[in-house]
């Protein structure tokens, strides 16, 4: 699905990313994890062709890429949600974009609505609603639109513990329903390990650790041990291990 061969990126004289190389499979999930100003949103921004390469190429499905993809879905750390349109109207914004007959948009926001538990919402406006609230409309405004990669930057890094789980819970099942690949970046350990089957750990400008997650989607994963031993594997590469 990604093929990320010798990427480079720099913000005037100073080196955001240095030579990342990184094969993401079809219908896998990826989680990229590491501290502040290592460059993982970066990264995730050239992807979803946000900014534009210095060096390097980016290849989904073959195809090499340096802009915005319309089958790439992205879903940004403050949500993006337009505060003068209510929910039906901002999930049904890209259909609109695309040309779709009101009749089929109807059927589709409709039904992402409805899968979402989100359908009393529709009525609302941004400010109206709640921190969980916002994260599963901008989830349900991406899904709508069908796309086969979901990008997101910091989906909860917002939400309090509780809605955080909820929200977790919601894009595995999300992803579980769906043909497509999930890369996300995140600054938690725990988000990491439960929605990342490849983990990237990065530090400043390269890749420092990928941990292929053999527990991913496992039943009650946060009650297992191995669960927690994992997280204790990433957080020591985090913390002091030795570079790739």
């Amino acid at each position: 699905m990604i093929q990320i061969k010798n990427l480079d990126f720099s913000h005037g004289d100073e080196k955001v990313l240095n030579n990342i190389n990184i094969d993401i499979e079809k219908n896998t999930t990826c989680a990229i994890i590491g501290p502040s100003g290592c460059g993982k949103t970066t990264l995730l921004y050239l992807l979803a062709g946000l900014l534009s390469i210095n060096r390097g190429e980016i290849l989904i499905n073959g195809e090499e890429w340096n802009n915005c993809r319309r089958e790439t879905g992205v879903i940004l750390q403050n949500y993006g949600l337009l505060p003068w349109k209510t929910v039906w109207n901002n999930v049904s914004l890209g259909l609109k974009v695309r040309g779709l007959s009101k009749k089929e948009i109807e059927y589709k926001v409709s039904s992402i609505l409805n899968e979402l538990k989100i359908t009393d919402l529709k009525d609302k406006y941004p400010t109206q609603l709640s921190g969980g609230q916002k994260q599963r409309v901008a989830i349900a405004r991406t899904l709508v639109t069908n796309p086969d990669l979901l990008l997101l930057d910091e989906a909860t890094s917002a939400l309090d513990a509780m809605t955080k789980e909820h929200i977790q819970n919601l894009i595995l099942d999300v992803y579980k329903k769906r043909s497509m690949t999930l890369v996300f970046v995140t600054h938690s350990i725990e988000e990491a390990v439960f929605l990342g089957q490849k983990i990237i750990i990065m530090e400043k400008t390269k890749i420092k650790k990928v941990i292929d997650n053999p527990y991913f989607g496992a039943e009650e994963l946060r009650k297992k041990i191995d669960y927690y031993n994992l997280c204790l594997e990433v957080r020591k590469w985090l913390e002091d291990g030795e570079s790739q």
